[in-house]
């Protein structure tokens, strides 16, 4: 078995598995999962340490030289880093941007200022909806605390009347729609079409954002009234500035690099010729690299401009905004060193071999590896890109429309039920005041409505698309 998983982590393909070699992958895979989850809940070890031990404790148990699983590891984790890691970056200076020179802040008083009464949580998940397509979701939910605590008290509101709809759309775009990390690590994964995960991202995302969000937030405001908590409010960004952008300068910014990503999938869809002069000028600009920085380049004139920022504070604001992506940069990087390991020793070809002899969906397999691995871990992140790795075979043969749709079945079951292992879970908790039991009736049920209903709607986008 030794030459055997050498033979495979040497090859670009793994080479056909016995049934002797299954049972010792299998039981590698269940071990290095294993290894990862005791070591990121029992010893609250930095999930980039549990993952990198994970990854050599998975490619031991194969019976792969410890050299060859090094060399698997390292290798993953620099491919994964060099095809999202600038985008993440690109990212987080955007919502830098936003938030500092309080356009973030221009979006939502001007949404609130047309909407009210039975309409404020139409409101508050679209504000979320828009303000957490560049952000990450704890920077979204830090940035959005402030408006959904002044909206319930002001408006009288029940808070998880106005708070479930803001976390509901900060979460679907967090786990369905790229630049997130998680979505661009399962595309990057299973080499699925960018333009076209989006756009059927996008599709699956706003009927699931209505579901779990102002429809669930009427049940949960039952389950769980309480008010706003009666704590001080964190200072607005926007009420240190004497100025900041307009609305429609703001709105256009952001959705800058969707337009251009989308632009690319729709010329490649009605053109399809790589030779074609308009359909190459598309795919530059409509690559996610040249989407975002042009996003950024833009968002120095329509953010930081009319905020009054100067050159001088273009290169701190940079560094500020980098600064706390790091971490995530290296989950995601040792994310890709441990699905590089699993497709190395043949794990991902062993879930190829084993789901042809059953009657599961692909795409359903996909997404109950991911809620297992959710479950286990509490991180989305380390959810997708775990599974991304496990199924990533099943992509070989898979239209690109069926490839993206197994990247958005990765995406909705990473979100599968928040408990206590998952450090939105605290969060959520503590900024809202509550206690265990009314998180998990309110925040844990909205993420298990968001999973089930993203993954039925792909099952069913997979009949018919």
């Amino acid at each position: 078995m030794t030459r055997l998983s050498v033979e495979m982590l040497a090859a670009d393909a793994p080479a056909p598995i016995t049934s002797a070699g299954h049972a010792q992958l299998g039981l590698a895979v269940l071990a290095g999962i294993a290894v990862i989850v005791l070591l990121i809940t029992k010893f609250k070890l930095h999930a980039f340490l549990s993952l990198t031990i994970g990854s050599l404790a998975l490619g031991a148990i194969a019976g792969a030289p410890l050299d060859k699983a090094i060399t698997s590891f390292t290798t993953g984790l620099g491919t994964t880093v060099a095809g999202v890691g600038v985008l993440i970056a690109l990212g987080a200076i955007l919502g830098k941007m936003l938030a500092d020179s309080g356009g973030a802040d221009q979006i939502v008083d001007t949404i609130l200022a047309k909407a009210g009464g039975r309409a404020m949580p139409w409101a508050m998940v679209l504000i979320a909806s828009v303000i957490g397509l560049p952000l990450f979701f704890e920077v979204g939910v830090v940035l959005l605390i402030p408006v959904v605590l002044m909206v319930a008290k002001r408006g009288n509101y029940s808070l998880m009347r106005i708070g479930i709809p803001a976390l509901a759309g900060l979460s679907v775009m967090h786990g369905l729609v790229p630049p997130h990390p998680g979505p661009l690590v399962a595309i990057d994964a299973v080499k699925a079409n960018l333009g076209v995960t989006l756009a059927l991202g996008v599709l699956v995302a706003i009927p699931t954002v209505i579901i779990a969000g102002p429809l669930f937030s009427r049940y949960a405001a039952r389950w769980v009234d309480v008010p706003a908590p009666d704590r001080m409010i964190p200072q607005r960004a926007s009420e240190e500035l004497e100025k900041r952008p307009g609305f429609g300068p703001t709105l256009a910014t952001i959705l800058l690099p969707v337009v251009l990503m989308l632009s690319k999938a729709l010329v490649d869809i009605v053109i399809d010729d790589p030779t074609n002069l308009t359909q190459r000028v598309f795919d530059v600009i409509g690559s996610p690299l040249i989407a975002l920085l042009a996003a950024v380049l833009v968002g120095i004139f329509t953010l930081l401009r009319p905020a009054g920022f100067g050159r001088e504070r273009l290169t701190p604001l940079v560094e500020k905004g980098l600064a706390p992506i790091a971490g995530i940069l290296l989950i995601v990087g040792a994310g890709g060193g441990f699905k590089q390991t699993l497709i190395d020793t043949g794990a991902g070809q062993m879930i190829l071999d084993i789901s042809k002899d059953w009657s599961i969906p692909a795409l359903l397999l996909a997404w109950l590896i991911a809620v297992g691995i959710r479950l286990a871990t509490g991180s989305a992140t380390v959810a997708t890109v775990s599974a991304a790795g496990l199924v990533a075979p099943l992509a070989a043969d898979m239209s690109t429309t069926h490839t993206a749709l197994l990247v958005l079945a990765i995406g909705a079951g990473s979100l599968f039920f928040s408990h206590v292992n998952d450090a939105g879970f605290w969060l959520v908790k503590e900024y809202f005041g509550l206690n265990v039991g009314q998180t998990i009736k309110t925040w844990s049920v909205m993420e298990t409505i968001i999973s089930v209903v993203a993954g039925g709607l792909v099952l069913l986008l997979s009949l018919v698309i």
